[in-house]
């Protein structure tokens, strides 16, 4: 590729990644709302991927990637941000508040990718990325204190719920990746089988409250979250991983504490605090640094 086609690739990397940055702020506080409202992490799962299952399952047929080993094929729709992460980040958020999932999902997602670059891939984060990554946990820690102060009894579950979830989807980043997994091949491998195997297992077994719930709560989370975390995000994950690589696209998830921290204002009423604010600077520092880094690669994934 040319200089200029080079960096008009990455260009548009940073942009899918910005997209996926604010899709996640507000998948964390949107989902803490949903929770409260009384809805069950089954039902929010079930209305997601009845969303995202009507608009993929006609295209799924021609989209899907059948040079994919079955290996990948199971690691894509397991592991990706389909019905198992979904549940694990709604029974996180269940039982503490947004501040903690930006702080233990996100925040530990880079941690996790660049553990499973370097077993699988032998991929060598920089030095500078290993100090960005550094500036944006002690960031998202910081955005968290006050929550993890306030938190009860539910909070060493949450924070099992949060880990869980990061390292089911680092295992996604990567092979992202290795197989060079095309956008819409990506959306096809997460919603059609999580769609097809989940629902119906939520309608015939799983507890739900969605017939006490107002249909505007139902509306709005079905909206938000088939369309935002179950749509969009899923094609604008595998063009960021893709472009920019796993280390920088699970970075940026680090630095989802902070904004989600900011919407939470006119949406939960949250208003930061200074040692917030103060996270909320030294994650973005930490972001910045990260953009620039690179990984090298030792040899191939075998």
């Amino acid at each position: 590729m040319t200089p200029v086609a080079k960096s008009n690739e990455r260009i548009f990397g940073l942009l899918s990644a910005a997209g996926v940055f604010c899709i996640w702020s507000g998948f964390l506080v949107f989902s803490r709302a949903g929770m409260q409202s009384g809805l069950t992490p089954f039902d929010l799962t079930a209305l997601r991927f009845l969303v995202t299952g009507a608009l993929v399952l006609p295209f799924a047929k021609a989209w899907w990637p059948r040079h994919l080993p079955l290996h990948a094929i199971l690691s894509m729709s397991i592991c990706g941000p389909g019905a198992l992460y979904s549940i694990l980040m709604y029974f996180g958020l269940k039982g503490a508040s947004a501040a903690y999932g930006g702080a233990f999902a996100n925040g530990s997602l880079p941690i996790f990718t660049i553990l499973l670059g370097l077993l699988f891939a032998r991929r060598v984060p920089s030095r500078r990325q290993l100090i960005a990554v550094l500036i944006l946990l002690v960031g998202a820690v910081l955005v968290a204190l006050p929550g993890m102060h306030a938190g009860g009894n539910s909070v060493a579950s949450a924070i099992g719920f949060f880990l869980a979830a990061s390292a089911v989807l680092s295992i996604y980043f990567v092979g992202v990746k290795h197989w060079q997994i095309e956008a819409r091949q990506a959306l096809v491998l997460v919603s059609v089988p999580n769609a097809l195997l989940f629902v119906p297992v939520w309608f015939f077994f799983l507890p739900s409250t969605m017939q006490d719930a107002p249909w505007s709560t139902i509306l709005l989370q079905a909206a938000f979250q088939g369309l935002g975390p179950g749509f969009l995000a899923v094609i604008l994950f595998s063009i960021s991983v893709r472009i920019l690589g796993p280390t920088p696209s699970a970075g940026l998830a680090a630095a989802v504490p902070a904004s989600a921290t900011l919407l939470a204002i006119p949406i939960l009423g949250e208003v930061p605090t200074t040692i917030e604010w103060i996270g909320i600077a030294i994650v973005t520092a930490g972001l910045i640094l990260l953009l620039g880094g690179h990984a090298k690669t030792k040899s191939p994934f075998k």
